[in-house]
């Protein structure tokens, strides 16, 4: 009897913890989307239960960044000289970005500095400004230019058009109020990660068709987009569609905040870069040559690890696949054994593992979009 009982003991234990990891992380982020008792059935097959757990076990692995938080959490804590500037509000949410100069720029120089806009990424979600102050400095000195690291209004707060909303509040804040920071407001370069990429690319195509939901003068966006020298994406997501498929062999697209944010999937190809390029190829082409020193689509530089299993590297390819057949300027950088996470995080230390490799290209980048002075 008691050799029955140990089996049974065990394989219960087994059943119970994945069952009961992936319904606590329904129960906080998201019950399938079926009517009445149908999304507890849903909830409770085995294929989503197996996956689930593993979507939310890989998510252990942050823990090895627990010295990172660590460190950012203390330096901006307690970082409080001429290179940063925290806490500025803009926009009309009063939202607030922080501003980082290089150490190699002279602050009582006239010269106008180039301008980096990073939005990070958090799923449409999560994520704060002061999370990446170690990355933002890092990028000021690697590219010798001031760096803005705005925040936004994530899910719930707000809804994708009002995060591309802040992001466009950000710009404009540039071109409104840069001189009293010496920032060059016609010289800027969009650089986002994950969700942020995805942002980043929705605001450009936003400015370049004038969009009205954007509450900014035409003109006033005409100058914006000129002003945007090019556009860097660190892992991300360019077709919301193929993005949910993805979402659903993780068994995590009702618990991940992406098609809230959307307003729903029947908002998808509207919030998908991929979408609006091919909209932008038929229906705006002939504009775009008509009013090229008004209309100018920025070149685009696109970083993807092949290890990313959070946002796959086909991502990149078909966005790249597309920009090349508009003939708008793109390059692709495929980085081997490099996952979603550590494109960002390894830019934070210089001695992080893959920290050259990854500003290698960024400022391969850079310096093809900002001519050097």
């Amino acid at each position: 009897m008691y050799n029955m009982r140990l089996p049974v003991a065990v394989a219960a234990i087994i059943v119970a913890i994945p069952y009961s990891i992936s319904l606590t992380a329904q129960w906080f982020y998201g019950w399938p989307d079926k009517p009445g008792y149908k999304k507890y059935i849903e909830a409770l097959k085995p294929r989503r239960i197996y996956h689930l757990t593993r979507a939310v076990l890989e998510m252990m692995k942050y823990l090895q960044y627990s010295k990172l938080y660590f460190q950012w959490k203390l330096w901006y804590k307690k970082n409080d000289n001429k290179q940063f500037v925290k806490g500025i509000p803009f926009g009309h949410r009063g939202n607030k970005l922080d501003l980082y100069h290089s150490p190699r720029l002279d602050q009582s120089d006239t010269e106008l500095s180039p301008v980096v806009v990073f939005v990070y990424g958090g799923a449409w979600g999560s994520g704060e400004r002061s999370m990446y102050c170690l990355l933002a400095i890092q990028m000021a000195k690697e590219l010798n230019a001031s760096v803005i690291c705005p925040d936004y209004s994530t899910y719930p707060k707000g809804n994708v058009l009002n995060m591309i909303q802040d992001i466009s509040d950000s710009l404009m804040w540039v071109r409104e109020n840069g001189h009293s920071f010496h920032l060059d407001k016609d010289n800027i370069v969009l650089i986002g990660h994950s969700a942020g990429a995805h942002l980043c690319a929705l605001t450009t195509l936003f400015l370049l068709e004038g969009v009205e939901s954007l509450y900014i003068e035409p003109f006033k966006q005409r100058k914006m987009i000129n002003s945007i020298k090019g556009v860097i994406g660190l892992s991300g997501v360019y077709d919301i569609m193929d993005h949910y498929e993805h979402e659903k062999t993780r068994a995590v697209e009702y618990i991940s905040a992406m098609h809230k944010a959307m307003d729903g999937v029947e908002n998808f190809e509207y919030y998908s870069p991929t979408s609006r390029i091919r909209k932008l190829k038929k229906d705006q082409l002939e504009r775009l040559h008509v009013w090229w020193f008004s209309y100018r689509v920025p070149p685009v530089g696109l970083i993807h690890g092949t290890d990313d299993i959070i946002v796959p590297v086909q991502s990149s390819v078909r966005l790249c696949e597309l920009l090349t057949s508009l003939s708008v300027t793109v390059t692709l950088y495929l980085l081997p054994k490099i996952n979603h996470t550590e494109v960002v995080t390894d830019l934070m230390v210089p001695g992080r593992h893959f920290y050259h490799t990854v500003f290698g290209c960024i400022k391969q980048e850079y310096r093809k979009f900002i001519s050097p002075s």
